[in-house]
């Protein structure tokens, strides 16, 4: 369904109550990502995956200029995709489920999983969240998190990344491993249950299956 301009695929559990995890994502990934997940957690789970994403507007922070030579600048907008998420397109998505969920996770990968980070700090729909392969590369994104206080305390957090992303040859990104390391161990001690994953290979190794494991963690924790 198409839901104030971004896509929206529903697969939904005959559990009552059960969690709803919303996943942005790009178009068609929902169904794999979701049969993978079933795959490794028995816990039922309502799948929202959410594509039409202008990735690099809606899912960042503030502006940047192009992270490489003929890339897009990045708008900065995700204040704006977060009050559409809170305001329009999860209220459509709660409308069509038999009841109520126990709780709203959010998930994303890549500059879907910076943004996960950044709305705890903007919302408090969120209970849980898994940011795999984020790009937390971003530029003040690290000193955000220290200088902020999420807006509601998430019960589990989950972070991965591929143990080559951080040997890029571009300067900007080359924190990213760094970056996370040091947000996972800031969370754990700000008392948050938190797990830090290093995967083989780049960032575009295996994004489905990483985007799996950070769901079914999120769903167990």
């Amino acid at each position: 369904m198409n839901i104030w301009g971004k896509n929206v695929e529903l697969f939904l559990s005959e559990k009552s109550g059960a969690p709803l995890v919303v996943l942005n994502g790009e178009a068609g990934e929902g169904a794999t990502v979701h049969a993978a997940v079933k795959g490794l957690t028995n816990v039922d789970f309502t799948l929202a995956a959410v594509s039409g994403l202008r990735w690099e507007d809606d899912l960042t922070p503030w502006p940047i200029p192009p992270i490489m030579k003929g890339g897009a600048p990045c708008a900065g907008q995700a204040d704006a995709y977060i009050e559409l998420l809170a305001k329009r397109i999860l209220p459509e998505i709660s409308s069509g489920l038999p009841s109520a969920p126990e709780y709203i996770a959010l998930a994303g990968y890549s500059l879907a999983g910076l943004f996960a980070l950044y709305a705890m700090y903007r919302t408090d729909l969120f209970a849980r969240v898994a940011s795999a392969s984020g790009s937390l590369w971003y530029p003040d994104f690290a000193e955000f998190v220290k200088n902020h206080a999420p807006a509601r305390r998430p019960d589990a957090l989950y972070l991965s990344l591929g143990d080559r992303e951080g040997k890029t040859r571009n300067p900007l990104m080359r924190p990213v491993e760094e970056n996370t390391r040091m947000l996972a161990e800031f969370y754990r001690g700000a008392g948050i249950r938190t797990a830090f994953e290093l995967n083989p290979g780049g960032h575009f190794n295996d994004p489905n299956g990483r985007m799996a494991r950070a769901i079914a963690w999120m769903l167990e924790g």
